[in-house]
Formats: C-alpha cells, sequence, structure tokens
C-alpha cells in the first residue's frame, strides 16, 4: 500500500516536496550541535542533520508562529472577560505506527522548540505509561492487544491532559519501561507548566474509545490538541523497519535477563525474522489498519517517509 492520500482528502492539503518544504525554513537557524542531535535517534533511525535542517526547522518555525498566534487569541479572551491570564500549555499530539520514528521526531521537535525565545519550557510525553499494567491486560484478555485503543487507560490520560490544560502546577503522568515491557509502579513524570507540551502515541488522534458497546465519550484525547502531527510511510516500508529494529534489540536489549523479552535473545537470524514479521502482521499491522492509520487525515501535518526513513513529503492542511 501507498500512503497517498485520496483525492478527496487530497485536497484538503498543501502538498510540498521536500526540498520545498525546506525553503520555508527562511533563516531559522540550527540551534544545536551534531553531536546534541545524534542522541535523539532511534534504534535503527539515526538523525540526520541535513533533515533537521531541511525538515524539522520549517517545522519548529511553523509551530513556533501558530504557538505564538494560539496565546495571543487567549490573551485577547481573558481581556475580553476581565479575568486572570492563566498559563495553558500548546499542545502537540504525534502520531504514527508502530516503528515508524514518531518518537525520534518528537525528540528532534523537543530539542529545536525549546530553543524559540517565546517558549523555551518544552515537554514531551508517550502514552505508553497510559497502558494498562501487563497483568491487568493479560487478565482482561488483552496481552496481544497491546497497543490497541482498548488497552489503554483512557480515562487516566484524559485526566491528565485535562489538568494540563487547565494549568495545574504539576501534573503526574506514569513512566513506561521497554525493557521490562510494562508501566513502572510508583514512578512518574512531572509535567510542571511547559510552554509547549509534546503528547506522542500511537492512537492519539482518535475519536473513539476502541471498547465495545462503551459507547461514544464525552471527550477524546484529540480535542485537547492545538496541533496535530502523523508520521506515514508505506505499511512495506515500516514492516521492515520493525523487523531490523527487533534484530537488532535482539543483539542489545534482549540480551539482559531483565528484559520481558529475553527469550528471542538467543534465535538464530532466520528464527528472528520470521517471529518479527509474524508478530508485526497478526498484531502491529492490525492495529496500524483499524486503528491507525485512519486517524491519518486528522492530522494539520503529515510528515510522508521514504523506504530510507528520509521525509520526502509534507502535507500541510490548509486552514
Amino acid at each position: 500500500q501507498t500512503c497517498a492520500l485520496p483525492i478527496f482528502e487530497a485536497a484538503r492539503y498543501t502538498d510540498l516536496s521536500s526540498s520545498e518544504w525546506a525553503r520555508l525554513r527562511a533563516s531559522t537557524p540550527l540551534p544545536i550541535s551534531e553531536a546534541q542531535l545524534q542522541p535523539l535517534g532511534g534504534v535503527t533511525e539515526p538523525v540526520s542533520v541535513s533533515e533537521v535542517i531541511d525538515v524539522y526547522l520549517p517545522l519548529s518555525r511553523l509551530l513556533n508562529l501558530y504557538a505564538s498566534a494560539t496565546r495571543r487569541l487567549r490573551r485577547a479572551t481573558t481581556e475580553f472577560l476581565s479575568g486572570d491570564a492563566a498559563h495553558v500549555p500548546y499542545v502537540i499530539g504525534i502520531a504514527g505506527s508502530v516503528a515508524v520514528g514518531k518518537s525520534t521526531s518528537s525528540r528532534v521537535l523537543r530539542a529545536l522548540l525549546s530553543h524559540w525565545p517565546d517558549h523555551p519550557r518544552v515537554d514531551l510525553v508517550t502514552t505508553d505509561g497510559f497502558l494498562l499494567p501487563q497483568r491487568e491486560l493479560e487478565a482482561r484478555g488483552l496481552a496481544r492487544r497491546k497497543g490497541f485503543p482498548e488497552s489503554y487507560d483512557l480515562r487516566r490520560l484524559l485526566r491528565f491532559l485535562t489538568d494540563v490544560k487547565s494549568g495545574v502546577d504539576d501534573v503526574e503522568a506514569p513512566v513506561y519501561s521497554h525493557v521490562a515491557y510494562d508501566v513502572v509502579p510508583g514512578e512518574s513524570h512531572h509535567v510542571r507548566q511547559p510552554d509547549i507540551l509534546i503528547v506522542e502515541g500511537l492512537n492519539v488522534l482518535q475519536t473513539g474509545s476502541g471498547r465495545a458497546g462503551s459507547g461514544r465519550p464525552h471527550m477524546f484525547v484529540s480535542d485537547f490538541f492545538d496541533f496535530t502531527i502523523y508520521v506515514d510511510a508505506t505499511e512495506t516500508d515500516v514492516e521492515q523497519w520493525y523487523v531490523d529494529r527487533f534484530l537488532k534489540l535482539r543483539a542489545t536489549v534482549f540480551q539482559s535477563r531483565s528484559s520481558y523479552f529475553h527469550r528471542y535473545a538467543t534465535l538464530t537470524d532466520v528464527e528472528a525474522e520470521e517471529t518479527a514479521r509474524q508478530i508485526w502482521r497478526t498484531i502491529n499491522l492490525v492495529n496500524l489498519r483499524e486503528n491507525v492509520a485512519p486517524t491519518r487525515e486528522r492530522a494539520h501535518l503529515i510528515l510522508e517517509k521514504g523506504r530510507d526513513h528520509a521525509v520526502r513529503r509534507v502535507r500541510l492542511r490548509k486552514v
């Protein structure tokens, strides 16, 4: 499958090649060094300085303009109501498939946005921490549905975002360990009134709970976002990236006895690839097709990647 938008949806977007998008950087400088960028990459996705300059600097410029305009609008509303201005973070949602690189995009954007003088405090939260504990998932028969909408503590996530948007001084987000493959009991990440908050996760653009018979909730996670980004690629490419990452983890993280996936550490190359593709096709691909990809057209901006992980097109939704 390709990641081209349907004709009726494409009309809603301004479609730009990577070179056309790069020109929109204007004179925005690169505020951090190559050495500072490298740790932001993923397991199999090193950060390209040229892509940061051509793709993420223009995006940081756009987001800076949007965040500044939103603050001005909020000040105008406060003035109209003759009230006190509360500190409300500008919230950015980033969605996309497993292994597509949304975590790397989130980290790079956080680093760049924090160097704009108007909003130096930028925080990042992933929705992995809001997954139900592994024991609870197993008890509910959802162990093989991890990452699907019904595997999240949606009420807790909505409460977290409500508090953030309400200007609460200190809001706690649960922490997830990819080594233990579980939420870390008693550990939390404190979000203390940032200027910008980036929320990254598989299903953050959805407008349903994913629970059969639960009805439509009164609020959706996406209701709290000021700007949304979808990181896109073809299914074939994402599958290969998932396999590559699995093989890399098998030789590194999975070797630790504390790793939930330690049982895969001794697999041969052939066995490991077969295992990775089976997991992808029976779990992650199903989730992508049923829940993640259908939310793409809800995003304000789509980053379309090529086989080499580089962004080749950018689609910005028309206002």
